[in-house]
């Protein structure tokens, strides 16, 4: 009482307290990206920032309409803001623009516009008077509409911009008469050779001596290929809430005791009441939704749509016989066999003729209902004749959507086309042809196999942990970490509660599923956070049910990798270098193919027809330097020692093909050249500018 009379005789200092922390709270909203108020970006380039609200409002985009998970919505987010602010801040550097005629041609050629029947003159073609005439109605009939419209006018602007810059890019990647003759004469010129091969493994690794400096030396000397992102490796311990061998003799003990019917005494009728079971209820629909995991499944399913292990046993049950109970993924099921259609599913094949004015018919169809006919009945004899063609005569002939696919409809049961189709399929046996009219035109229709399907009532309980087994894995967590926090050795605790300590690395900080750990943004968070020491560790829930133990091991900064890190990548190319050295000092006074054989145990091998297209040698593997110095080489003449990818090698041309019957012109070449040079254009000019820009990631501030 004595405080709450000091905080009513002051008050003012109360609400001034209270004040301050409000104002505190929403300071703090602005600084730490928890709040829309934030002045923090979600990245810049070269300066520029990326609009934090844009970023989030994409991302909610990907995760919403197609269904994108955290990292892939923010990776092609992210790829999406660079690459356009890339390209925008080159366009305003070259000073590229689009006018009224840009945004013609670019809307009559978008088919959400050119489709669109208020945009269309009398010949069917995109008129910008017409689109103006809406967007001036738009504007005084629905701000909404037009602010939306000025919006994606914006958008659309921009991507003119942009392909404007990768035309004008590509039309500065050319190639000229000279080039287009090397590039015949890469194809067209070849050599023989013979060569001798002393490979590295004839070496053994002891004789040769990598040192620590020079592993270094070499990440140096290739830093595109050794550099690293920063990022985390820790160990983890998986505490899994998986149901118990006791839970799982619970579950059938609760599944039989479902299937007969029971006397129960109502608290409300005073009243003992038979309670139906699975084998004996009337309303089978109402009984699982009150006693199973899984509702009624009301359609008729074919056997492949059962557990491949059960399908069979389950498809020949007699009716109203049960089979189980059994196991089907994360559910302990029984099943009742209810009702049985034989030749219930189809699988049919068709051709679809249509004509001007049938239902759904291509506006370019222009041909008569009695010259549909005519047409069916020739193509129904040509399948007649052929029916193995069937397939390439509906990609032929078809006027249907199937045809890409040979005019296969896949199985469907009764009702799903309509009646004259589906009479004519479920009336006729398998691998009968004929013809049948609809409102769609005119079908030639071959039934390819039929099934018989069955309507099944599954009593189904899923297999979870009971609340005991739940408790003692969550005990078991606990202490763990309690063994842990009195510095006992993970590996010795791990054996204690017979578990496994399992390790992963490169962990990104951006990353969210992990092998084996899905949805563990918060565990990648912690291990990047700034007060997580190596060896601290942290427990986390596991999303199916359990925690995950996590200990910090190593934290690795941006740069260069590690020695360690590389050595199984460096130290065999190190390796080979000094036992080409090796190979080459010993056999130096040798100038021959025979002697160089000799001397080594080895054999004189034959290649022939090479060409500077392709770096494969016969017997050899990939070795461009062999190529290289093959075309460098006059006939009969031997190479010096060269150091190869998996040997050193000495090799002699025995044979010329120069190219004869020169073509007149060069032009096709050219073209393969230019080809070469433009393919990929917008990925290049996007990691071409990257290269050479300084990006700013803030995402891990947000995700």
């Amino acid at each position: 009482m004595a405080v709450l009379g000091s905080l009513r005789r002051n008050s003012f200092v109360l609400i001034a307290v209270i004040g301050m922390a409000l104002f505190a709270f929403v300071i703090a909203g602005v600084f730490d990206g928890n709040s829309f108020q934030s002045q923090e970006p979600i990245g810049e380039v070269n300066g520029e920032p990326l609009s934090l609200n844009d970023f989030r409002r994409q991302v909610d985009v990907f995760q919403k309409q197609y269904n994108f998970n955290d990292i892939q919505a923010l990776t092609t987010v992210w790829d999406q803001a660079i690459r356009k602010e890339l390209l925008n801040q080159e366009i305003e550097e070259v000073g590229l623009g689009n006018g009224a005629d840009h945004l013609e041609y670019f809307l009559s050629n978008n088919p959400g516009f050119n489709s669109d029947q208020r945009f269309l003159n009398d010949v069917g073609a995109f008129d910008i008077d017409k689109f103006r005439n809406f967007i001036i109605e738009l504007k005084d009939f629905n701000p909404q509409g037009y602010e939306q419209w000025s919006s994606q006018e914006a958008e659309f602007k921009n991507t003119i911009n942009i392909n404007n810059y990768l035309t004008l890019v590509l039309s500065g990647l050319n190639s000229n008469a000279f080039e287009g003759k090397n590039e015949f004469l890469k194809t067209n010129e070849t050599v023989d050779i013979s060569f001798v091969k002393i490979p590295y493994s004839s070496i053994s690794d002891s004789l040769v001596n990598v040192t620590k400096s020079e592993i270094s030396k070499y990440i140096k000397s290739n830093p595109d290929k050794y550099e690293q992102k920063e990022s985390r490796d820790f160990k983890y311990i998986l505490f899994e809430e998986k149901p118990s061998v006791q839970d799982e003799q619970d579950i059938r003990v609760r599944l039989s005791a479902l299937l007969e019917e029971k006397t129960e005494y109502n608290q409300v009728s005073k009243l003992e009441e038979t309670v139906p079971g699975f084998l004996t209820t009337d309303n089978m629909e109402m009984f699982l939704e009150e006693n199973s995991d899984l509702p009624l499944d009301t359609l008729y399913r074919p056997k492949g749509f059962f557990p491949s292990s059960q399908g069979e046993l389950i498809f020949n049950l007699g009716k109203n016989k049960i089979y189980g109970p059994y196991v089907d993924g994360e559910y302990f099921k029984i099943s009742k066999l209810i009702d049985k259609k034989n030749n219930g599913n189809v699988r049919a094949s068709h051709i679809l003729i249509s004509y001007q004015g049938a239902r759904e018919s291509n506006p370019q169809i222009t041909r008569t209902k009695e010259e549909a006919r005519i047409e069916a009945n020739r193509i129904l004899r040509l399948v007649r004749n052929n029916s193995e063609n069937f397939s390439s005569l509906a990609l032929e002939y078809s006027d249907g959507p199937s045809k890409t696919n040979g005019g296969d409809l896949g199985f469907f049961q009764q009702g799903m086309m309509v009646k004259p189709f589906n009479d004519y399929v479920f009336n006729n046996r398998v691998g009968r042809i004929g013809l049948v009219e609809t409102d769609f035109g005119f079908h030639v229709i071959k039934i390819v196999a039929k099934e018989d399907l069955v309507k099944v009532a599954t009593l189904a309980l899923r297999n979870i942990p009971s609340e005991k087994t739940s408790d003692s894995v969550f005990n078991i967590a606990s202490k763990f970490q309690i063994d842990l926090s009195n510095d006992m050795n993970v590996y010795d605790i791990a054996s204690k509660y017979n578990l496994e300590v399992q390790d992963l690395s490169d962990i990104g900080e951006l990353d969210h599923d992990l092998p084996n750990l899905p949805n563990q943004r918060r565990l990648v968070q912690w291990l990047f956070d700034e007060d997580t020491e190596v060896n601290d560790y942290e427990r986390f829930d596991i999303s199916s049910g359990g925690y995950v133990l996590a200990i910090l091991t190593e934290k690795k900064n941006e740069g260069l990798k590690s020695n360690d890190q590389v050595l199984l990548d460096v130290l065999p190319t190190l390796q080979n270098q000094k036992k080409a050295d090796l190979i080459i000092n010993n056999n130096r006074n040798l100038d021959n193919l025979e002697s160089l054989a000799d001397k080594n145990n080895t054999e004189v091998i034959n290649v022939d027809v090479l060409n500077k297209n392709t770096p494969l040698v016969a017997q050899a593997g990939f070795e461009p330097k062999i190529i290289g110095t093959a075309f460098s080489l006059d006939l009969n003449e031997s190479s010096n020692l060269i150091e190869g990818e998996t040997g050193v090698y000495m090799i002699r041309i025995d044979k010329i093909t120069k190219a004869e019957n020169l073509p007149n012109s060069f032009t096709p070449y050219e073209k393969q050249v230019s080809s070469k040079l433009r393919s990929n254009i917008d990925f290049n000019v996007v990691q071409s500018l990257k290269k050479s820009s300084e990006i700013v990631d803030n995402r891990s501030d947000y995700y």
